[in-house]
């Protein structure tokens, strides 16, 4: 069975032209100036886009594109003396063209982020004496008072290794975020064309779907892990510049030098967008694109694993994909190394992979195409995979659509 109605995915079949969007309606928005605690004043203007469709019940109220602007409300700068960083945003105004509206909105997530937000959407930034290189300096005092000559070896070996940890909030260009409404917004859509059509023929996009294997595994030893939820269908460079064009970073491969990089990355509490993943398998291969998306720790990301797979459909390449959304890390026992914690809801990273490169203009078809597979797994870590089974597919254009 294909399905061209997402819900989820936030690609609806039709417009609600004229619509008051209700109190508590989430809107998805990517920063498009920079803001930056240890730089940034009050009354600061800033910028962002609206990067999904606003969907109403089962209609689209507002396309993704609008325009969002607004200002610095509160701001404190992080210090020596261990004060956390703050800032309050307030939203004034959504645009897109010539139709504006006030915005009543808070702050209601922000993307992979190392911050903490309380129920008023005031951002709380992270305090330098309790990362890994605060509790390292801490340590090397003790020692130092003690034993001053092993202190200062340390104290050298540590500035080696580990940066000191820079506790402002500091997001750039790009950063994600979730709004709250506060207040209905009465806005009129006006005429939104979807230009994507479902992909034809139907039934053989079914076989071909059907003929992909659901899970990846790992190398040693071989267990079943991801589950394979979205297909690509165009080049390879028509999909990496698709996911570049969508603000999706390549990743470096394990070696030495990415693995000590990702230890000082956890360490300093800090992002690393090229950071490596583990190698995962499809039929016995490993990914031949890997991407992912980061904000300002590694401990959350998006990302995900493509493979070029036999065959063509419609006279282009094949690639199945496995993404999922990394939202914690942990020390594992069992591997004895660092490993992440991922969302159990896995269809709403398919649903972030589809709603970015439609955002694009660089899709120029879309079906959902229903499986048959358990709603409930695990992964080779043990994390808890529900789905319902679909695999999106998206056929990739080299240009975007006008």
């Amino acid at each position: 069975m294909l399905d061209v109605r997402f819900g989820v995915i936030l690609l609806a079949a039709s417009v609600l032209a004229g619509a008051s969007i209700p109190s508590g309606t989430q809107v998805q928005i990517r920063l498009t100036t920079a803001l930056n605690t240890a730089t940034g004043k009050v009354d600061q203007p800033f910028e962002a886009v609206v990067i999904a469709p606003v969907v109403v019940g089962d209609r689209i109220a507002m396309a993704a594109g609008a325009k969002v602007t607004g200002h610095v409300q509160a701001i404190q700068a992080a210090d020596q003396t261990n004060q956390r960083a703050e800032l309050s945003l307030a939203f004034d105004q959504i645009a897109e063209g010539r139709r504006k509206a006030t915005l009543g909105a808070k702050l209601a997530s922000i993307d992979n982020a190392r911050e903490s937000l309380d129920a008023d959407g005031r951002i709380t930034g992270i305090a330098a004496s309790e990362t890994a290189s605060g509790r390292l300096d801490q340590g090397i005092n003790k020692v130092t008072q003690k034993y001053p000559g092993l202190g200062d070896l340390l104290n050298t070996v540590k500035q080696t290794v580990v940066k000191e940890t820079d506790s402002n909030i500091d997001y750039e260009p790009g950063v994600e975020m979730t709004l709250e409404l506060t207040k209905a917004l009465d806005w009129a859509a006006g005429d939104v064309t979807i230009d994507v059509k479902p992909i034809q023929p139907e039934q053989e996009l079914l076989r071909l779907v059907s003929r992909q294997p659901f899970r990846t595994t790992v190398e040693k030893p071989p267990r079943p892990s991801d589950v394979t939820n979205l297909m690509f269908l165009g080049s390879a460079q028509e999909i990496s510049n698709a996911f570049e064009q969508a603000g999706w970073s390549t990743a470096e491969r394990l070696s030495a030098s990415s693995k000590l990089e990702t230890f000082r990355a956890i360490v300093e509490q800090r992002g690393y967008k090229e950071a490596p993943l583990s190698t995962l398998l499809l039929d016995g291969a490993p990914p031949d694109m890997v991407f992912q998306k980061q904000n300002d720790t590694f401990s959350a990301r998006h990302h995900l694993r493509i493979w070029h797979r036999p065959g063509k459909f419609g006279g282009q390449d094949i690639w199945v994909c496995a993404a999922t959304h990394d939202i914690g890390i942990d020390f594992s026992e069992q591997s004895r190394t660092f490993t992440h914690k991922i969302d159990s809801q896995i269809d709403r990273e398919r649903a972030k992979v589809v709603n970015d490169l439609l955002f694009t203009g660089l899709v120029r078809g879309l079906s959902l195409v229903s499986r048959e597979l358990p709603s409930r797994l695990s992964n080779a870590t043990g994390d808890t995979l529900e789905t319902d089974g679909s695999m999106a597919v998206i056929e990739i254009s080299g240009t975007a659509r006008k």
